[in-house]
């Protein structure tokens, strides 16, 4: 089996779409369709069920998938390890991730990443974690810790790292919270929203609301997890935030969980990095000091 081709075969498997896939791979949607079309004959059975408006994998493609990306990243592994095994890597990596996740994801990591390669460098920046994905894709940041975006972007490659609930919040304490919390339901037309001005959970949130065909009363949108605890924690209103914020914010024995119903889907937290970049020694080198502390 052509490793370059299966290599298409996987992009397109993620992508769904040839020209899409053609584009990122740099090559001609026509050797593309051959690469596939060889792969086909090799194996014996179509991957793909294809027509005018979509592309979609058989469940031939889908195990290829699972095997493929396993014997692709094993093949990279050790490419890299045979090309350096006697030569420390060194350089500077740029990583982005939220203040929160800097707390409960990156000490662990860091560690084992340092004592493997003790001489690179490490560039951290904190902020919202709205932007993290934009950062990676915009090259501003070699890697992200990140919440899987609902449709991934074909360019990113992303490595789950541990899920994080989505949960809103109200002080403990606060002169409104038996307006706010009627016979000790929420009012959610009543009571006053603090939430993320963009990102993810700004989308699950608003989608929530539809689905429930609700008005929200919004008193404030914030960039930063953190910020709204915050607010919260002093009596403004209530918002949303993933739960490993609460466990690690300095406010955050001021707040409460409040049980939305029903739940909010969760943040599928990991690293994300775009896909050509893991050619790269050193984002190679983190990307799989990460995964193998899965």
């Amino acid at each position: 089996m052509d490793l370059r081709h299966l290599e298409l075969f996987l992009h397109l498997a993620n992508s769904l779409h040839f020209g899409k896939t053609a584009d990122a791979m740099a090559v001609s949607p026509s050797t593309l369709s051959r690469a596939i079309q060889r792969l086909e004959q090799e194996i014996g059975c179509e991957l793909f069920e294809r027509d005018n408006r979509s592309v979609r994998l058989t469940s031939a493609g889908e195990k290829l998938r699972e095997f493929g990306g396993t014997l692709v990243q094993e093949w990279r592994h050790l490419r890299q390890e045979l090309r350096h095994q006697d030569v420390p890597l060194q350089g500077r990596l740029r990583v982005f991730c939220s203040v929160t996740a800097s707390y409960f994801l990156l000490p662990d990591l860091l560690e084992r990443f340092r004592r493997r390669h003790p001489q690179l460098e490490i560039k951290l920046e904190t902020g919202d974690p709205a932007l993290a994905v934009d950062k990676v894709l915009a090259e501003e940041a070699d890697l992200a810790i990140a919440a899987r975006p609902d449709a991934l972007p074909p360019k990113l490659e992303f490595a789950s790292l541990r899920q994080v609930p989505l949960v809103f919040i109200a002080p403990k304490s606060a002169p409104q919270l038996a307006q706010w919390f009627p016979a000790g339901e929420p009012d959610w037309e009543q009571l006053p929203l603090i939430l993320s001005e963009q990102g993810l959970a700004r989308k699950r949130v608003d989608q929530w609301f539809r689905n429930k065909g609700i008005s929200p009363n919004l008193y404030a949108e914030v960039a930063g997890n953190e910020g709204i605890v915050a607010m919260v924690a002093l009596g403004c209103g209530v918002g949303l935030v993933p739960e490993a914020v609460i466990d690690h914010s300095p406010m955050g024995d001021k707040v409460r969980i409040v049980e939305p119903r029903p739940a909010l889907k969760p943040f599928d937290l990991g690293i994300g990095v775009l896909r050509k970049r893991l050619e790269d020694p050193l984002v190679r080198a983190f990307w799989d000091t990460a995964r193998e502390g899965l």
